[in-house]
């Protein structure tokens, strides 16, 4: 369930990509037509990077792909590699999102309750983007926690592939 949650936000998510794109090049092109521009448009894109960036976070664990040292860990076994990951799971994925997704909220909590805004003129009001913090670490954190599952399966035979839930369908994600 996890895991499909995921890669349904990750996959809705990259979309916000070519929103900032497009968002980007107009603005650009009113800037240098109309000599004409605004905080507001500015801080979209950077509202936008941030949700693309933090809510992806847990498909891209999903999907493997954050970066890592397969130089080295490559040349382990799939049961080393697998124990690996619980333990780095364990003892830095779940212990940093967990801190992190801790602080923010009462970060979150105070811009929302002060309606606190941009201090540049134009700009826009910013707990909708202090939101993604908390939002984002809570998907981490769960994603790990599907990660961990998978990898205990792994280890304990009750799946033949270290990344595959121990029912063999991966969250619809293929």
């Amino acid at each position: 369930m996890i895991d499909r949650m995921n890669a349904s936000i990750g996959r809705t998510v990259t979309w916000l990509i070519l929103v900032m794109v497009l968002i980007s090049s107009g603005n650009a092109m009113v800037r240098y037509t109309f000599n004409n521009s605004s905080n507001a448009w500015l801080e979209v894109q950077w509202y936008l990077f941030s949700a693309v960036f933090l809510l992806c976070s847990a498909y891209t664990l999903l999907k493997n792909e954050h970066i890592r040292i397969d130089v080295v860990v490559g040349r382990f076994s799939p049961r080393t590699q697998a124990w690996i990951d619980v333990i780095g799971t364990l003892l830095f994925l779940m212990p940093m999102a967990g801190v992190i997704l801790w602080l923010s909220i009462p970060v979150f909590v105070q811009s929302l309750t002060g309606m606190e805004q941009s201090s540049d003129a134009g700009g826009l009001i910013r707990w909708p983007v202090k939101l993604m913090i908390p939002l984002g670490f809570t998907l981490l954190l769960l994603q790990g926690l599907s990660e961990l599952i998978k990898k205990i399966a792994f280890l304990t035979g009750a799946t033949a592939d270290a990344g595959a839930p121990a029912h063999g369908h991966h969250g619809g994600d293929q």
